[in-house]
């Protein structure tokens, strides 16, 4: 089959195609045939070995830990899926990633792709979504009525975070650029901060939770804004505990799990038409076009999700 590999860590020229055999299925896994796959940070990260004592696999490695496809066969042990399924996954992070024609999901991290979502659709949610649904429900705990600022609300777990924070009642203030105002504001977020002409610090004050993004300044800046008790969560970098002690406030660090029924709870929101799946821009499979779509997310501009097709 074919894949886009790397040999080495480096830039986006590192990616190849190659041809290497289909996966083998353990008894408690389905064989994927590959109609869609997503780019997300964690890719290019570790393509320029910036994860490679955290992550450290053997080379040739297979990106990529989006999945949507069809079930081309099944494990002995595997009851809930069968050939011809469509489904949706986040696969385990190994070195045996989603930019292939065909991949060896484990039965607990699939989900039956919602009948009204495309495949494209579809790929773009499990990395961002679980993220965004396990930041805020299985750490800060959000519930209706609270405030929350969600950071870069355009980009892909910030847009769906947006949309899950707004169903559960929650008041919703994010950052994103003046072009992305509209776009973020349609998703559910009652308020949009122009993060190039504005101080979200300056803004806003007494809310409960913020989802951080990005680390650094941004994430030193929110304990700011966060009452007494509040909580912080953060998918960029690990929260200085004696910078949120100072403030009151709690900040925990979320690496995300996969988790197939969490994401059978999302594509019911998916289906139901209260959450929309974002593909921003969509890229073919191929060397060029996995190249392509690596440099549009390392420039993070991109809005809503970057979909590679098969």
């Amino acid at each position: 089959m074919k894949a886009v590999v790397i040999n080495q860590y480096g830039g986006k020229d590192r990616l190849q195609e190659a041809e290497v055999p289909i996966p083998s299925i353990q008894d408690h896994q389905v064989l994927v045939q590959m109609k869609a796959t997503s780019v997300n940070p964690i890719d290019w990260k570790l393509r320029e070995g910036y994860l490679k004592d955290m992550l450290p696999f053997d080379f040739p490695i297979i990106l990529g830990w989006d999945a949507a496809g069809i079930i081309t066969e099944t494990g002995k042990s595997v009851k809930n899926f069968k050939v011809g399924d469509a489904v949706f996954a986040r696969p385990d992070t190994t070195r045996n990633g989603t930019y292939a024609e065909f991949v060896a999901i484990d039965e607990d991290k699939l989900a039956l792709k919602p009948p009204n979502v495309s495949f494209e659709e579809a790929a773009s949610v499990p990395l961002a979504g679980l993220t965004a649904w396990q930041g805020l429900y299985d750490v800060l705990g959000l519930k209706a009525g609270e405030k929350i600022l969600i950071h870069a609300g355009a980009g892909g777990v910030g847009s769906l975070a947006i949309q899950f924070a707004h169903h559960t009642g929650a008041y919703v203030a994010t950052t994103a650029s003046a072009e992305n105002g509209a776009f973020v504001k349609n998703l559910g977020a009652d308020m949009a901060i122009d993060y190039r002409t504005e101080h979200f610090e300056e803004i806003l004050k007494d809310f409960d939770a913020v989802y951080d993004t990005l680390g650094g300044r941004i994430q030193s800046g929110s304990y700011q804004i966060l009452k007494k008790g509040g909580r912080l969560v953060s998918i960029a970098e690990a929260p200085k505990q004696e910078e949120a002690e100072k403030y009151g406030v709690k900040a925990d660090f979320l690496w995300l799990q996969p988790n197939g029924k969490q994401l059978a709870e999302i594509g019911e929101l998916l289906q139901s038409g209260t959450v929309k799946a974002i593909v921003g821009q969509t890229f073919p499979f191929s060397q060029q076009g996995v190249r392509e779509a690596h440099a549009l997310s390392e420039s993070h501009h991109a809005r809503g999700k970057i979909v590679i097709t098969f």
